[in-house]
């Protein structure tokens, strides 16, 4: 029991720090904020592996880690908390299919477990696109004089997380498949 619980915070922990890591080698879209990163891969192959309790953790550290030491983009302290502890706390939510994933994998099921992993990928996604979308119409609305704020943060936001989503996908996807093992414990 003590060693289950040991290994479960070391990972979350290297995990965490592989997702900042990651997050710092990023491709910037946009000077304020917004790139294509791998940093959502630890997050979700710690909910596929631990449940929704670790990927949550793992996300929470990985965005608040992101404010502490400076790698974010904060006008007001509300948004901060929106753009970063919250939004990448939820991409751990892919953790709801941790069980089905794991079933489908170890039954030797790989093409239905691709599909529950990209759809984990989905879910981890779209709920930090809702938290980035809020964000932006509430706090960069002026962002594009002209254009309704609403459609100025749903282009500016899904230009880098859709790609961000489908790398997200492939890359978890490779990993998992090539090594099914990472989600046992």
């Amino acid at each position: 029991m003590e060693r289950t619980k040991l290994l479960y915070l070391l990972e979350i922990a290297i995990f965490s720090a592989i997702g900042l890591i990651l997050d710092k080698l990023s491709f910037s879209v946009w000077p304020q904020g917004g790139s294509v990163s791998f940093a959502m891969v630890p997050i979700i192959l710690m909910a596929l592996r631990w449940g929704l309790k670790g990927g949550l953790l793992t996300g929470f550290l990985v965005g608040t880690l992101q404010v502490v030491l400076g790698g974010s983009y904060i006008i007001d302290p509300v948004q901060g908390v929106l753009d970063y502890p919250i939004a990448y706390t939820v991409v751990g939510l892919s953790g709801i299919f941790s069980g089905v994933v794991q079933r489908t994998m170890s039954d030797g099921k790989m093409r239905k477990a691709v599909g529950f992993i990209v759809l984990a990928t989905f879910v981890g996604i779209l709920p930090r696109f809702v938290c980035h979308f809020f964000a932006g119409v509430i706090f960069f609305g002026s962002g594009s004089p002209g254009v309704p704020a609403w459609q100025y943060s749903l282009a500016y936001n899904g230009s880098y997380l859709g790609p961000a989503f489908i790398l997200t996908a492939i890359v978890t996807v490779t990993l998992l498949s090539t090594v099914p093992r990472i989600t046992t414990r």
